[in-house]
C-alpha cells in the first residue's frame, strides 16, 4: 500500500504526457519532461522548445469584401471569401409567385418541388445526391414571391462538379410526366397539411398578403391553389421558364471559395449553356408594381381539435393586422426593421432570458398585462417596390374583440416617442442579431445573392450596423405616422363571431387612442 501510495505522489501531469520531439532534440526533452522547468516560466512568456504560432493574416485587400463580375450574357457572379473547406453556391432567380399574373398561380411552388431531379446530364435525383455525397454536399431548393434560390452546399474541391450540377438543374430539367405527377401529389398533401398544421402562421402570412395586395404581385398566392394544380404541366412550364430563366434575371453566389475560380466556372457552364426550352427573348416579364390595396380575407374554420392529445392546444381564433411599411430599396427600411424589433413579442410559453426579447413592448403592455393571449408577434415583410409590418395575435374566440382592439391601441402607440432606452435595445439587438445570423455560412450566401440580385451590389455588415446606430426617435415617429396613414389589412382565422367589423378595425386605427367604436346590442 506505502509503495503504491509513493508512487501516486510521484505522478506528474507533464511527465505523463511528454513527447520526444526530434525538432528540439533530446536535450529539451530531458530537460521539460520532468515538470521541474515550467512553474518559474511567467504565463506571459512563449515556453522554450514550443514553435511560434503562425497566424492568418490579410494582404492589403479586405477579405470581407464581395466581388461582382458580370459575364457577357448579363449573368452576375458575386462571391465572399471565408476561411473553411466547405462553400455554399447557388443560383439565384428573380422568379416568384409575384410573376405569375399572366400564368396559373402555383407555377413557383412547382418548381421548388421539381428542383435537382432528372437532367440532361443526370437520369435521377438519387444521381445528383450521389454526385454530391462524393464532395459531402447536400443541394436545396426555396422559392419566395420574389426569388427563387438554388443551393448547394459541398467541399471547395468539388466547386466544378457543383456548378455543372447547378447549370443543369436550373437550364436543363427534363421535367418528366412522371415527376410532374409525383409533383401534384406532393404539392396537394403540402396542402392539405398547410390546412391542418397547428401553427396558422404560413397560412395567416399568405392570408394578409391576399388582403393588402389583392390580386396583384406579391398578394398572389406563393402555394398552388388546389384548382390549379391540374394545369400545370410541362408546356406551362416551358412558358414560364422561357421568360424568366434568362441569365440577366439571375445571379451565381458563392461563399467560401476564390473569385476568380468561380469566375472561370461559370463562363465553362454557365455562359454558353442552351436552355432545355430553347434560346428566346423574354417578351412575357410581368413588370408591375405591388398596389398596396388593403382590406379582410377571414377564414371561418373549427379549430377546437387542431392539436389533440395529452396536451392538447386550446381553441384559439387568430387574427393579423398589418399596415404598408416601405421597399428594402428605401432608407426607411431600417427605421422600419428597429420598429419592428421594438415590438418584437413571441409566444406566451417563450422562455425569458437575455436576447429573447421580454423587453419588447409586445411582451411588457400585451402578454404581460393579458394573460388570456397566447401570442402577439410582431413581423416585417420588405419586397423591392413595398412593404408590410403586420402583428399577429391569437386568443380563446370569445376574447377576439377585446384582443384587437389591444392590437390596434398598440399600433397607435407606435406613433408616440420611444424611450432612449428602449431605442438603443432595439438597435443593439437588431446588430445582434444581424451579425450572429451571418456566422452562418447558408445565411451570407442567401444575403450576398438577394443584395447582388435586387441593387447589383452588397452593403456589408459594418455598414449596416452603422445605418441601425444612426437611427432616431424622430425616425421612428415619422415613419409611424407615415404608416398609419394606409389602409389597414387584416386576416382573420377561426371562430370569428366576435370579430369586429373592418370599418370598426379602420376607425380604430385612425382614432387617437386605437379604440374600437362602441357597439351597443339589444340582446346577448
Amino acid at each position: 500500500m506505502a509503495t503504491h501510495m509513493s508512487r501516486c505522489r510521484s505522478w506528474s501531469p507533464v511527465q505523463s504526457y511528454s513527447v520526444y520531439d526530434s525538432r528540439y532534440g533530446l536535450a529539451a526533452y530531458r530537460r521539460y519532461s520532468g515538470g521541474g522547468g515550467y512553474p518559474n516560466i511567467p504565463l506571459s512568456s512563449p515556453l522554450p522548445g514550443v514553435p511560434s504560432p503562425t497566424f492568418a493574416s490579410v494582404d492589403g485587400l479586405e477579405k470581407s469584401e464581395t466581388r461582382i463580375t458580370t459575364l457577357e450574357n448579363g449573368l452576375r457572379v458575386a462571391s465572399q471569401n471565408k476561411f473553411g473547406q466547405f462553400c455554399t453556391v447557388g443560383i439565384l432567380v428573380n422568379s416568384g409567385s409575384r410573376h405569375e399574373t399572366k400564368y396559373p398561380s402555383g407555377i413557383a411552388h412547382f418548381l421548388e418541388k421539381l428542383a435537382f431531379s432528372s437532367t440532361a446530364q443526370y437520369g435521377s435525383r438519387d444521381e445528383i445526391l450521389l454526385t454530391l455525397e462524393k464532395h459531402g454536399g447536400i443541394c436545396d431548393c426555396q422559392t419566395s414571391r420574389d426569388t427563387t434560390m438554388y443551393a448547394i452546399s459541398a467541399e471547395v474541391k468539388g466547386l466544378d462538379t457543383v456548378v455543372s450540377l447547378l447549370s443543369d438543374a436550373v437550364l436543363q430539367p427534363r421535367l418528366l410526366d412522371e415527376e410532374i405527377e409525383m409533383t401534384q401529389m406532393a404539392v396537394r398533401f403540402e396542402l392539405e397539411d398547410l390546412n391542418m398544421r397547428p401553427d396558422p402562421e404560413p397560412l395567416l402570412t399568405e392570408m394578409i398578403h391576399a388582403a393588402a395586395y389583392r390580386g396583384n404581385t406579391v398578394g398572389l398566392p406563393r402555394f398552388c391553389p388546389g384548382d390549379n394544380v391540374d394545369k400545370i404541366d410541362q408546356a406551362v412550364l416551358h412558358g414560364y421558364l422561357r421568360s424568366y430563366y434568362c441569365p440577366q434575371r439571375m445571379v451565381l453566389a458563392g461563399v467560401g471559395i476564390e473569385h476568380e475560380q468561380l469566375v472561370k466556372c461559370a463562363r465553362r457552364y454557365l455562359l454558353n449553356t442552351r436552355p432545355v426550352w430553347g434560346e428566346a427573348t423574354p417578351t412575357d416579364v410581368d413588370l408591375s408594381v405591388a398596389q398596396y390595396t388593403g382590406g379582410i380575407v377571414k377564414m371561418e374554420k373549427d379549430m377546437s381539435d387542431v392539436s389533440l392529445g395529452p396536451t392538447p392546444i386550446p381553441e384559439l381564433a387568430h387574427i393579423m393586422i398589418g399596415l404598408e411599411s416601405c421597399s428594402f430599396l428605401e432608407d426607411d427600411f431600417i427605421p422600419f426593421a428597429v420598429l419592428n424589433m421594438m415590438m418584437g413579442g413571441g409566444g406566451s410559453f417563450s422562455a425569458g432570458g437575455p436576447g429573447k426579447g421580454m423587453f419588447t413592448r409586445l411582451y411588457l403592455n400585451v402578454l404581460n398585462r393579458h394573460h388570456w393571449m397566447y401570442n402577439a408577434t410582431a413581423y416585417h415583410h420588405s419586397y423591392e417596390d413595398s412593404g408590410l409590418l403586420c402583428i399577429h395575435a391569437s386568443a380563446d374566440p370569445r376574447q377576439l374583440r377585446e384582443m384587437v382592439e389591444i392590437i390596434t391601441r398598440e399600433f397607435i402607440q407606435m406613433a408616440g416617442t420611444p424611450g432612449e432606452m428602449e431605442l438603443e435595445r432595439a438597435k443593439t439587438q437588431l446588430k445582434s442579431m444581424l451579425m450572429m445570423n451571418l456566422e452562418s455560412r447558408p445565411v451570407v450566401f442567401e444575403d450576398v445573392g438577394r443584395q447582388v440580385l435586387s441593387t447589383g451590389k452588397r452593403k456589408l455588415p459594418h455598414e449596416l450596423c452603422a445605418l441601425i446606430s444612426n437611427v432616431t426617435t424622430s425616425d421612428i415617429k415619422r415613419v409611424t405616422s407615415k404608416m398609419l396613414r394606409s389602409k389597414p389589412a387584416v386576416a382573420a382565422l377561426g371562430d370569428l363571431t366576435e370579430l369586429p367589423s373592418f370599418e370598426h378595425i379602420q376607425a380604430a386605427l385612425s382614432s387617437k387612442d386605437g379604440r374600437l367604436p362602441r357597439t351597443y346590442r339589444l340582446f346577448r
